[in-house]
């Protein structure tokens, strides 16, 4: 009982992993146009993209909502604009 005790307290402490010399760079100074490129490249290697039914849908559904949000604010403030005329005017 007492040995699995003691696995359950060592499997639950935090490991920190040891960083050699190598691992950590040295900040360069600078800026390296062809580095950034390069890294630009390899990070858009990594995006999903939606397809052109998935793209076509997305969009049509963000300009529903911001058509319908954009018609509700706009009754909204002639509601409060008709209210504020009827009790200040």
């Amino acid at each position: 009982m007492a040995k699995k005790d003691a696995q359950k307290k060592e499997g639950s402490k935090p490991k920190t992993a040891n960083k050699s010399s190598a691992d950590v760079q040295a900040p360069q100074e600078g800026f390296n146009l062809v580095k950034f490129f390069t890294e630009t490249k390899e990070e858009l290697a990594k995006v999903v993209w939606p397809s052109r039914q998935q793209l076509i849908s997305e969009s049509i559904a963000v300009m529903s909502m911001v058509t319908l949000v954009a018609t509700t604010i706009y009754f909204v403030d002639n509601l409060f604009s008709w209210l504020a005329g009827k009790v200040f005017g």
